[in-house]
């Protein structure tokens, strides 16, 4: 039954199908027979039984969100992401690439959060951004020199692969 990996959980749907075992329970139905009506494994569903005899349904209610609380909140992110479109040199850096770093000192400097560099990145998926190399092209570059220079030189300076004997009779050699 279980989680697959990366897929969110419906918590209002868990919550239903424990209160429907519950149902099933309280008839007296057997707690296997229970596990495959509702489609649980068997274990959770003598632990829903016995968290219904301690704590009763209220014991069997959703828990709300899982996982740690997020440091950010999206008043949070919003600065960020506008800090984010001014580019790093209006924080003072010298050019206008955006690294891991600079984003984890934009958070820390904006919010008051530390993250590690690589946490930051994190950050920017969340928010949207993807990662995007600049194109480093010299300015003096004259694409046509370099279009005729592929199509003329290139293939006369190219390593060819040497032409090969002929096929060899033995079944373990390759030709």
């Amino acid at each position: 039954m279980g989680n697959a990996a990366g897929v969110r959980r419906d918590f209002d749907q868990l919550e239903q199908r424990r209160l429907g075992a519950v149902d099933l329970l309280r008839e007296g139905i057997h707690q296997a027979e229970v596990a495959r009506r509702v489609g649980a494994h068997r274990q959770s569903v003598s632990r829903w039984a016995k968290q219904l005899e301690q704590g009763g349904k209220r014991g069997l209610r959703k828990a709300g969100r899982a996982g740690r609380r997020p440091r950010l909140s999206t008043e949070d992110l919003r600065r960020i992401e506008k800090s984010l479109k001014r580019g790093p040199q209006a924080l003072g850096f010298e050019t206008s690439l955006w690294t891991c770093w600079r984003v984890a000192y934009l958070i820390e400097r904006e919010c008051g959060v530390k993250y590690h560099s690589s946490q930051a990145w994190r950050i920017l998926r969340q928010l949207g951004w993807s990662c995007q190399r600049p194109t480093g092209r010299a300015l003096e570059r004259d694409e046509e020199k370099i279009r005729a220079w592929k199509q003329k030189r290139w293939p006369e300076i190219k390593k060819k692969p040497e032409r090969k004997a002929g096929p060899s009779s033995s079944s373990t050699r390759v030709g």
